[in-house]
């Protein structure tokens, strides 16, 4: 089966690229989603989080408290690396047991952090949805209610840019043009499907 990673900085536009490759036909693994499931309550990896973290990121009803654990990743690269250690294993382990059942032409896997997190070895070709750093903090801010300067440490805390579109093999533009982002994708459906005939 084609693999295709589909990464982007914040707020550049995975989600709604995922929703039109879904709509092609292709077979779509958000690990954003699967990062939510593995965090449910009775779940290993949030009482492996309470456990390294206390009960501080979990909120009045028992559910992880994504603001307050947001908050705690920008600010301390300690403890961002604690949380990965953690959920990393769990959302990867989810994400090949999902990858093996679900049939297609090819598979999306939505990986936010794929270059970061130096995960280019589960993927077959890397596609990175591409916007200007100043959509995406007016994105933030808008869609989220970060301050600007919240916005702008969430992006420090991710892969540059230029490293991204360097370690792209497909680059979505998403500028927020009417009907843009259909083509591209369309696009890149059919040369997907190419691909995965002779894969």
């Amino acid at each position: 089966m084609l693999r295709i990673g589909l990464t982007g900085g914040i707020a550049s536009g995975k989600s709604t690229v995922a929703e039109l490759f879904a709509s092609q036909g292709a077979t779509v693994i958000d690990t954003d989603r699967i990062a939510r499931e593995v965090v449910e309550p009775g779940m290993p990896a949030l009482a492996a989080l309470v456990n390294a973290l206390g009960g501080g990121i979990l909120g009045s009803d028992g559910l992880l408290d994504r603001k307050e654990l947001r908050r705690r990743l920008i600010e301390d690269t300690v403890t961002r690396g604690t949380v990965e250690s953690i959920l990393h294993p769990a959302i990867l382990t989810e994400l090949e047991r999902q990858a093996r059942r679900l049939p297609g032409p090819y598979q999306i896997f939505v990986i936010p952090l794929l270059i970061e997190g130096r995960r280019e070895h589960l993927v077959d070709r890397i596609l990175v949805v591409d916007c200007p750093e100043e959509v995406q903090i007016r994105r933030l801010m808008e869609r989220d209610g970060e301050t600007r300067e919240s916005a702008m440490r969430m992006l420090e805390t991710q892969a540059s840019r230029e490293l991204r579109l360097a370690s792209a093999d497909d680059v979505i533009i998403n500028e927020e043009l009417p009907g843009q982002l259909a083509g591209q994708v369309a696009k890149l459906n059919r040369k997907y499907r190419e691909m995965a005939a002779k894969h």
